[in-house]
């Protein structure tokens, strides 16, 4: 039911929803998801120094609790597909929420260190969960024409969770009398910073019974009325709906569920495909861009900034995160995504070594000279500015487009898993390389960012326009 030359005879591709705004809440509420993501990955950062303080730990112990999170978004991630198939991506999300609002109380309230370990995990498999389902069923339900702006809202939602959860701990700092260890009706500040993501965790719940269940998964379960409605709402009347609901149906009979080993299959394991989505997961997090949301308030106070001062800086960073993806998504369906890739990389790879230069600088009184003080705070703005308009939006964007339909589940769960185990990797290892030499850990992610330009030029196809039935 697909004309290869032309796209599909249904008319897809030029769908236009009768109602976007609709299309926009279905899109905005399954992102949500990303807004927990943000706000989970960010908000240890204003704990850090405090679970330090409170359980005597150092550098290595300290960085294993802040990344086991990671280890549970590597399992969330890589299990999510598979259960997505089985129950629908609706009860995914619900699962994912519960989760959420369970970590949330458990990290507040922890009474040992390998107690709050533990719900680090938990709501690590939460974010892990996220990560997939959310561009995959934001690409299920979004027209062609608008799913490159749409899926962007994916990873608008994490850089908003991210700038609000700077806010929270900033307002719960101040209140605090500006220790991370004060106390607030009867806890202390950084259990009030942890336990506070119970509110949005409950509006992800809310939300998630309030949109409708992704139409491929509906046909594949023998749904198929219930699916028409829902197409007719998302990609509009024009749509010839009887050719819509064939195609899918004849993309599922080409093809089945996606599962592990139909990934394999190439000289190297999985499937050239695969691999690329590995590798642009793996890129994303080697640039060290979640040191940045981790460790920033950490880092800052290191070269001789004051715990409030670093604070302001984090959010102001996370401020520039939210401008740099909102340049994205208007950009994302215009220029493409390869060219923002491309152009994220260049400026990444220049603004991580003018911060490798200026963190070669020996301390005066325990901070950076000014010059080099005022190179690091512009370089790591520009950075987060390059990363955020372009790989920050169009991996997810591409992860969600650029895998055929037997494997996108499977292969998306695989690509998210990669990219938790790389961002576990950068997180657990930082303090100690800071520790080690601060310049050179920045000259590495220079190298990282570096290396990405001709990975996409070589290995990342095109996936603008496209109907996702197109995909082979």
């Amino acid at each position: 039911m697909t004309d290869t030359a032309q796209g599909p005879v249904s008319g897809a591709r030029a769908a236009q929803p009768d109602h976007l705004g609709h299309v926009v809440f279905i899109t905005a509420a399954a992102a949500m998801g990303g807004f927990l993501f943000g706000y989970d990955s960010s908000v240890i950062n204003g704990a850090v120094e405090a679970i330090r303080s409170r359980y005597a730990i150092g550098s290595a112990t300290l960085a294993q609790v802040i990344a086991i999170a990671l280890i549970g978004c590597a399992i969330g991630a890589a299990t999510a597909g598979r259960i997505a198939d089985r129950i629908g991506r609706i009860r995914c999300m619900q699962i994912a929420a519960v989760l959420f609002t369970a970590s949330a109380v458990g990290s507040a309230l922890p009474f040992a260190l390998w107690d709050l370990a533990v719900w680090r995990v938990v709501g690590g498999f939460a974010i892990g969960m996220a990560s997939v389902i959310g561009p995959a069923y934001i690409a299920e339900v979004s027209p062609p024409a608008y799913r490159g702006r749409l899926g962007s809202f994916q990873q608008a939602a994490i850089v908003v969770g991210i700038a609000i959860s700077q806010l929270v701990n900033y307002g719960i700092l101040q209140l605090a009398g500006g220790q991370q260890r004060g106390r607030i009706g009867g806890l202390e500040a950084w259990q009030w910073m942890l336990g506070v993501m119970v509110v949005p965790a409950a509006l992800y719940g809310l939300l998630s019974l309030a949109i409708p269940e992704s139409p491929r998964f509906l046909i594949s379960v023998g749904k198929k009325e219930r699916a028409r409605r829902i197409l007719a709402e998302v990609e509009g009347g024009n749509v010839d709906l009887d050719a819509r609901v064939a195609e899918i149906e004849a993309a599922m009979r080409r093809e089945h569920k996606s599962r592990f080993r139909d990934l394999l299959g190439g000289r190297l394991g999985f499937l050239p495909i695969v691999w690329t989505g590995i590798g642009l997961s793996v890129f994303q997090q080697l640039v060290g861009i979640n040191v940045a949301f981790y460790y920033s308030a950490t880092l800052w106070q290191s070269v001789g900034i004051d715990p409030s001062d670093s604070f302001l800086y984090s959010f102001t960073t996370s401020i520039i995160n939210i401008i740099g993806t909102v340049i994205a998504m208007v950009l994302v369906d215009r220029v493409g995504r390869k060219p923002l890739a491309l152009t994220g990389s260049a400026g990444m790879a220049v603004a991580l070594a003018f911060e490798a230069w200026a963190f070669s600088a020996p301390l005066v009184g325990g901070r950076l000279p000014h010059a080099q003080g005022v190179v690091a705070l512009v370089a790591a703005h520009v950075f987060v500015l390059f990363f955020a308009l372009s790989w920050g939006v169009v991996v997810w964007v591409f992860l969600g487009e650029m895998f055929p339909n037997r494997l996108r589940a499977a292969a998306l769960g695989v690509a998210a898993s990669a990219q938790w185990m790389a961002n576990w990797l950068i997180t657990a290892s930082f303090p100690s390389l800071s520790d080690w030499n601060l310049s050179g850990t920045y000259i590495v992610y220079a190298c990282f960012a570096t290396l990405s330009i001709p990975f996409v030029l070589r290995f990342v196809r095109e996936t603008k326009g496209k109907a996702l039935e197109e995909m082979g």
